[in-house]
């Protein structure tokens, strides 16, 4: 079983999130009532959607991350999953994405939401 597919299996047991068809196509997804929180690309990439508050906060904290890459202008993160410790911060981060976009009004940011996640932008980890 590969570290998505772990994750996934994990994080599908949590009472917020059901699996959902990824907007983008690509995948398996999880969404929340309030909207897509997360698609798993592949055995290894995953894309979490956070509100820009969410990201800039700990933003400078999430580029330390050789597993994190921050695409500007997105609301989502693309996580890499190589490690036991990726997966670790894959769960901390969906539980920071369900505060987010449980938190209503002044923790988004007033605009639409992301038009896509950034498996679609191609823009993620390279693929091997």
């Amino acid at each position: 079983m590969t570290l998505a597919a772990r994750a996934l299996t994990h994080l599908a047991t949590w009472p917020d999130l059901t699996g959902a068809v990824p907007s983008c196509g690509t995948g398996q997804a999880l969404r929340s009532a309030h909207g897509e929180i997360a698609h798993f690309h592949s055995g290894r990439d995953v894309d979490l959607h956070l509100t820009d508050r969410a990201i800039r906060r700990p933003a400078g904290d999430l580029r330390r991350f050789a597993a994190v890459r921050l695409v500007p202008g997105s609301q989502w993160v693309t996580l890499r999953l190589d490690a036991d410790t990726d997966i670790d911060l894959l769960m901390t981060l969906v539980s920071v994405a369900l505060k987010a976009h449980q938190g209503g009004p002044g923790t988004g940011t007033g605009r639409a939401p992301s038009s896509g996640c950034n498996d679609g932008r191609g823009v993620g980890f390279l693929r091997t």
